[in-house]
């Protein structure tokens, strides 16, 4: 909402929220359409071996943007417990149906972070000082939200694990549960863009908790829940990099052996980019233009082209042309834009509004900010 202006932020949204269900059914179609079962085997496929490595890459590289994180002092030493003790033994499972409770945990969780967001915004609003056009319709940089909103809601790359794991699997059930999960992740990001933003308006950090001051028990149980989900989530995404090494280079087979040393090398290595990063809005904006926006609006659209019984210009098709354009818009734009213009990270540091203040968050006094942001020193 920051980077695109709160009105045009929540229509790119809904538009964001809409192409990913839409290319979602797509893809399940087009793996009917071409006799396939994974992402990997449709591109293959479809585009031959060229499109089969590419896919395979861009499928690897999303997991890694997910990282587990603590509210622990020393957060380098909770990644390594948290990896060991949670993340390395959820990941090993081989059966994504046995994800199901870890993933409804998750999804409790997430609703108990939202709401406190939503119970602090009116808190934050009376000491956050005013910020210049934090108002306008839209700003200029609104395709670097695209790329956050597509890593937001993307998760194409484990569709065919997921609809493989369904007891009925079938076009239509597949349809009903994607319009359903698409409609309840939009109702929540909606409420967590609004509340965030008009929390902290031009304030507003890459990772919302770097907003939230130190001593403030209620954002700090926010954060605590906040970091059991991305834990919880992380295996999901083990399971989707897992998948692309043993397609690759095993013929789709690990034995017990392999299994274990593979799941260990991918844990393994995004836990390494965790302790050495520690900008959460940065990562999410240059993995969602680099490999989410391929994988939401490219190539979902572009199998189904390529693959449908009528012409790319036939009238039926004219959405997919649409949202394939329009990937091939935004990967680029998004990708210069993050570079030359990167997000603010606090790493960590105690927001200035809370410095000002010595008192926690429930006694926060009403100390008067200057009007302009301008005027203040930082």
């Amino acid at each position: 909402m920051k980077l695109a202006g709160l009105p045009l932020g929540l229509l790119l949204l809904f538009g964001v929220a809409y192409v990913t269900d839409y290319s979602m059914i797509l893809l399940i179609k087009s793996g009917e359409m071409s006799g396939t079962s994974t992402y990997q085997s449709l591109v293959s496929r479809t585009f031959g071996f060229p499109g089969y490595m590419a896919v395979s890459a861009l499928q690897f590289l999303y997991p890694f943007a997910v990282s587990p994180e603590s509210i622990l002092a020393d957060r380098r030493l909770a990644i390594l417990g948290t990896t060991a003790v949670v993340t390395l033994p959820i990941a090993l499972y081989r059966n994504m149906q046995r994800l199901g409770k870890v993933s409804m945990i998750s999804f409790l969780l997430t609703v108990v972070v939202l709401l406190m967001v939503i119970i602090r915004a009116s808190s934050m609003t009376i000491v956050i000082p005013h910020t210049k056009d934090a108002w306008v319709f839209a700003n200029w940089n609104a395709v670097q939200a695209v790329g956050v909103m597509s890593f937001v809601f993307m998760c194409h790359h484990a569709c065919f694990l997921i609809y493989g794991s369904l007891e009925k699997a079938t076009a239509s059930s597949w349809s009903r549960i994607t319009h359903v999960s698409m409609i309840i992740s939009l109702i929540i990001s909606v409420q967590y863009s609004v509340f965030g933003y008009i929390s902290f308006t031009g304030f507003t950090q890459g990772d919302l908790f770097e907003n939230y001051c130190m001593d403030d028990n209620l954002a700090t149980v926010g954060r605590f829940c906040y970091a059991i989900t991305i834990i919880l989530t992380y295996p999901m995404e083990c399971f989707v990099a897992r998948e692309v090494i043993s397609n690759v280079f095993f013929g789709g087979n690990l034995s017990t052996v392999l299994h274990f040393t593979v799941t260990l090398l991918v844990v393994s290595l995004t836990t390494v980019i965790s302790l050495l990063s520690d900008c959460l809005g940065m990562v999410l904006e240059l993995n969602g233009v680099l490999s989410a926006t391929p994988l939401v609006f490219i190539i979902p659209t572009a199998c189904y082209l390529k693959l449908s019984a009528d012409q790319w210009y036939h009238p039926s098709n004219f959405v997919p042309c649409l949202i394939f354009l329009l990937g091939i818009i935004i990967m680029p734009v998004g990708f210069i834009m993050a570079i030359f213009y990167p997000q603010e990270c606090s790493h960590g540091n105690e927001m200035f509004y809370c410095l000002k203040n010595s008192t926690s968050l429930g006694t926060l006094s009403s100390t008067p900010y200057p009007a302009n942001v301008s005027e203040i020193k930082l």
